[in-house]
């Protein structure tokens, strides 16, 4: 039986989010078939490994072909493509530890099912055509594994171990040998996955004009991107032990912008600030990232356009505010992720900031609430008479306040989904063009705020 308590006297405001926890709980199962965890009644247990990982991450209706599951020794990797998303996923792990950001097996990997695929359809297809919408994962074991962060995000060995092959010839020889097997022997699975390339290569020569187009456009605007004010490290700085701390703030407006730029560290947050609402990308292709000039700028800024292994920070997070129009912008910019990049939520990239609605002060301290409750407390704690602001928007905290929003006590939301959430299903009920249903959603779980008077 193991327990962990959290230390309230390091740990202010902490909760305990179940999401996270039976996410790697369920990792361990996965890498070590038969094993059995127990969490808060609950049971996690995998018989079929990185296969069942998959099946956990993406729905079966949207799978291209059934999941390919490949086993070796001190390797195993499982391969589907995905029918709706656009751009690559890896779950990539070693020892049993998840290498978030790669490493010299998934360079491998990457570049093995390219070389494998070509060679068994005889076909010069480009690299991208092939890897598009891939959803997979890989696991090996290395001897003495080398990794190029504290945090062992990104595997840096070059060799599997001493007086062992390179990782790059291990997984190659491996995945060259297997997967060219599999295809020989499922002709059912190798159609499927022609198709798939041909309808890759068909899509990307459509938008390869506009694609020159937007990337001659957000060259000339990254020489003064107004809307970008970067930092210093970034998270493909891996041996920065900064890097994991880099942080891109979107926000909407000049004003808001402006508090957060003058209170960030300029060493890991950036701010993106956008102008005015973005467009409802649900049900576009990908030809609206290209020609709508926010979207465009904001994939340049992110280095997300090729796949997420080159992304320019670990932490997205969107700071608008706590409004209607601050929630719509909200919306519009997580259906951008889900229906463009979905994987930058499902590795836990993409977050919401968490700032106060009220400040209740007297003249010797100061209270910044989020809830009402919050505010309650604070009044209750300062009486008899404190001042009480309401902040309606960000441009109205100064940048002086702000530091305390972005700094160490920050709050955030992280942005989930679970194996139950079909994202087209998610899209087509909350952001499609069933008003009638969505407004009989909204009558039926109304929930009214009540204003609540202190009485002196």
């Amino acid at each position: 039986k193991v327990s962990f308590i959290a230390d309230e006297a390091i740990f202010k405001n902490y909760k305990y989010r179940n999401e996270y926890i039976i996410k790697m709980l369920k990792n361990y199962c996965y890498l070590n078939t038969g094993l059995t965890i127990i969490y808060n009644g609950e049971k996690f247990f995998s018989n079929n490994g990185l296969k069942d990982l998959l099946e956990e991450n993406i729905a079966e209706e949207d799978m291209v072909y059934p999941i390919i599951h490949l086993l070796g020794d001190d390797i195993e990797i499982a391969i589907t493509h995905s029918k709706t998303q656009y751009s690559e996923e890896y779950y990539s792990f070693v020892n049993g530890q998840n290498t978030t950001q790669g490493g010299t097996h998934l360079g491998a990997f990457r570049e093995s099912i390219v070389k494998t695929i070509k060679e068994f359809y005889n076909k010069p297809f480009e690299a991208s055509d092939i890897r598009k919408s891939i959803v997979s994962a890989i696991v090996v074991r290395v001897e003495e594994p080398v990794f190029e962060s504290q945090t062992k995000t990104k595997l840096g060995s070059t060799d599997m171990g001493p007086d062992l092959p390179s990782v790059r010839t291990f997984v190659n020889d491996f995945i060259k040998t297997k997967l060219d097997n599999f295809l020989h022997k499922n002709p059912e699975t190798a159609d499927l996955l022609l198709r798939k390339i041909l309808q890759a290569e068909r899509e990307r020569k459509e938008l390869s004009g506009i694609r020159k187009l937007a990337k001659d456009r957000a060259k000339k605007s990254n020489l003064h991107n107004k809307k970008l004010r970067d930092c210093r490290v970034h998270l493909t700085d891996a041996k920065n032990a900064r890097s994991l701390e880099s942080t891109l703030f979107i926000t909407e407006g000049d004003s808001a912008s402006g508090s957060i730029t003058k209170s960030r560290d300029v060493n890991t947050q950036a701010v993106f600030s956008l102008r005015g609402k973005p467009l409802n990308s649900y049900g576009m292709s990908k030809k609206i990232v290209y020609e709508n000039e926010e979207f465009n700028l904001l994939q340049a800024a992110l280095n997300i356009e090729e796949s997420m292994e080159d992304l320019r920070y670990n932490n997205i997070v969107i700071a608008t505010d706590a409004d209607v129009d601050g929630m719509h912008i909200r919306l519009l910019l997580i259906t951008f992720f889900l229906q463009f990049f979905p994987e930058m939520i499902k590795e836990g990239h993409l977050y919401i900031l968490q700032t106060p609605l009220f400040r209740v002060r007297n003249k010797k301290e100061t209270i910044y609430c989020y809830s009402e409750q919050e505010k309650r407390d604070a009044i209750e704690k300062l009486k008899p008479k404190p001042e009480i602001t309401r902040f309606k928007g960000l441009g109205e905290i100064s940048p002086d306040e702000f530091k305390n929003f972005i700094g160490e006590t920050i709050r955030l939301d992280p942005v989930m989904l679970d194996k139950s959430t079909s994202i087209e299903k998610l899209l087509e009920f909350y952001m499609g063009k069933n008003t009638p249903d969505r407004q009989t959603f909204i009558i039926n779980n109304l929930k009214v705020e009540l204003d609540v008077v202190e009485a002196n």
